[in-house]
């Protein structure tokens, strides 16, 4: 009797992981193994950095705000405590976008902070 290799499910498998490994370069696309092991990290860095994304848009946006809180004579720890204190409520992104965009509308925010 021959050998029973469940052909068309183990090759549907294979081709699944050499789809995604569509674009690696030298045998991480072509050599099931290396294959299998590339797109597997590949998963792995995509769950991590989907939550890594969102710490380094926060670090993003504190940057900007601190520069050009700066520029106005502040550290922005004491521009967002003068905000909280002052109950003005904008977001990081909010005060980051303003903070490139719009500089006379900080200009307003840090008196608004130091008041």
């Amino acid at each position: 009797m021959p050998r029973a290799t469940y052909s068309v499910p183990s090759h549907r498998r294979r081709k699944k992981v050499l789809s995604k490994a569509k674009g690696y370069r030298g045998g991480k696309s072509k050599l099931l193994r290396t294959a299998i092991e590339s797109v597997d990290q590949g998963l792995q860095y995509a769950y991590r950095d989907r939550r890594q994304k969102k710490r380094d848009f926060r670090k993003l946006w504190i940057a900007r705000i601190n520069a050009a809180v700066r520029v106005n004579g502040m550290s922005y720890s004491t521009f967002i405590h003068g905000l909280k204190r002052n109950n003005v409520e904008v977001n990081r992104k909010v005060l980051a976008d303003i903070a490139v965009h719009d500089p006379e509308a900080l200009k307003s925010l840090v008196q608004a902070a130091q008041g």
